[in-house]
């Protein structure tokens, strides 16, 4: 069985490396709020596990009636995880796995 937390570290170690040359503020990671449970998952279904939020963001009911909420993850500074309407226009990361 894999440990999920450890495997989390890893790829976020990963996409740290790719983001910081981003030409935009953040890149969409593919979290996207599932708003009846106030949960974040992966856009394969996954729960996420491991987690790097900024403060104020992903920790807290989202106001999903005003618009849908996605993942991302800043490209400058300590590279936490915030969420962002998902009409912004923003980089992307994919990674086959």
């Amino acid at each position: 069985m894999r440990d999920i937390t450890t495997d989390g570290e890893e790829i976020q170690r990963r996409v740290m490396n790719v983001v910081k040359r981003a030409s935009t503020a953040a890149v969409w990671l593919g979290l996207h709020n599932y708003c009846i449970m106030n949960m974040w998952l992966w856009l394969s279904g996954e729960i996420v596990c491991y987690q790097n939020w900024a403060p104020g963001n992903g920790t807290t009911p989202e106001n999903c009636k005003l618009e849908k909420r996605k993942g991302a993850v800043q490209s400058g500074g300590d590279q936490r995880w915030i969420s962002l309407p998902q009409s912004h226009k923003l980089n992307f990361i994919c990674s086959r796995y």
